[in-house]
């Protein structure tokens, strides 16, 4: 037997259900949210009824409001709940725009990173051991790529913010890639929700509707399909090289 095939079977050999512990601590607490009824929290309208209680909260709690924020932030990314742009529209109200949008991009990174490391501690061996040679040349041509590809897939917001949490970790990306490739490539959607966010009162006491798909609106979307695209250009000029040479 090829020494391929020995490192394949050691690797089968090595997963262990012990490794499934962070992933099922995560999936719990995403049903714990939803089983205790959290999500009415996680609104607009619980935002615009208890707007100048959290005010007020901040105001007279300083660093650990700012502190508080993070932490939530980190667990709700980290338990993939759907409520990523709520957050970050309460942190633009909260904080300021850019105050809000940076604490938004510290928390959401540090909560992607943990369910990245927590899918690549379960599965990213298993999954290597038994992929095919399409998925091993996929693989390492995203590794070759990685960090553009990361913030091509952080920039474009129709991608499901939880899959690429995932995908990296099954193609073998490494940490630092991946952590840099998230807190920059959230940057652009973070800053317009914390900026919708700063307006939030003003909006509200004018009878107005939070847009909650602003973010696809041309005035945004464009410049953010922009970026995506020169995080690409490397990509494209690397393969015409290659190609030519």
């Amino acid at each position: 037997m090829s020494d391929s095939s020995d490192n394949i079977t050691g690797e089968k050999a090595a997963f262990s259900p012990k490794r499934l512990i962070p992933i099922i601590v995560l999936i719990g607490g995403l049903i714990a949210f939803f089983a205790l009824g959290l999500d009415k929290y996680l609104t607009l309208s619980a935002l615009e009824e208890n707007r100048q209680l959290l005010a007020d909260w901040v105001r007279d709690n300083g660093i650990l409001a700012h502190a508080v924020y993070v932490v939530v932030y980190t667990l709700a990314t980290a338990f993939s709940l759907p409520a990523a742009a709520i957050i970050t529209i309460s942190g633009g109200f909260l904080f300021g725009p850019w105050l809000g949008a940076g604490l938004s991009v510290i928390g959401a990174t540090l909560g992607a990173t943990a369910v990245f490391l927590a899918a690549r501690y379960a599965f990213a061996d298993l999954l290597r051991a038994r992929a095919g040679p399409a998925i091993r040349k996929m693989e390492d041509g995203f590794k070759e790529n990685a960090l553009n590809y990361m913030l091509f897939l952080r920039f474009i917001p129709v991608f499901p913010f939880f899959i690429v949490n995932l995908v990296p970790a099954f193609l073998g990306v490494g940490l630092g890639t991946f952590f840099i490739g998230t807190l920059i490539g959230i940057i652009p959607g973070s800053l317009v929700y914390a900026s919708l966010g700063d307006g939030f009162s003003a909006v509200v006491e004018k009878g107005g509707d939070i847009n909650l798909g602003i973010i696809f609106e041309p005035r945004f979307l464009l410049p953010i399909l922009g970026l995506a695209v020169l995080s690409l250009i490397p990509i494209v000029y690397k393969k015409l090289k290659n190609r030519a040479s």
